[in-house]
């Protein structure tokens, strides 16, 4: 058996003008461009975190001065399905945060 597919192409009468960059894509309201979807990384294996990990998270560790109260600035790290399948964040989050600084070797 056979699908048959139909392709309707519309052009504009000046169809022979390249689209103006401009005019494609996302833009906000001060008409800079935007990206819909902005892939994440892995902390732990740097490898990409696709749309449909749903076992991916994010965690934001806030950072604290000397007195112990918060800064208004956090790192963050992120892990996907596959390192927390595995049982590895927790070493990765302790790994990434003594590089970072967060925490101390005692």
């Amino acid at each position: 058996s056979y699908s048959f597919c139909t392709l309707l192409v519309i052009t504009s009468p000046n169809h022979n003008m390249a689209p103006n960059k401009q005019q494609i894509g996302m833009h906000n309201d001060e008409g800079d461009f935007v990206e819909l979807y902005i892939p994440r990384k892995c902390s732990a294996t740097n490898q990409l975190i696709h749309a449909t990990d749903h076992a991916a998270v994010q965690l934001n560790v806030g950072d604290v001065d000397d007195s112990g109260n918060y800064t208004n600035t956090y790192k963050t790290y992120c892990f996907s399905g596959f390192i927390r399948e595995k049982g590895g964040s927790d070493q990765a989050l302790n790994r990434l945060t003594l590089r970072d600084r967060i925490l101390r070797e005692c």
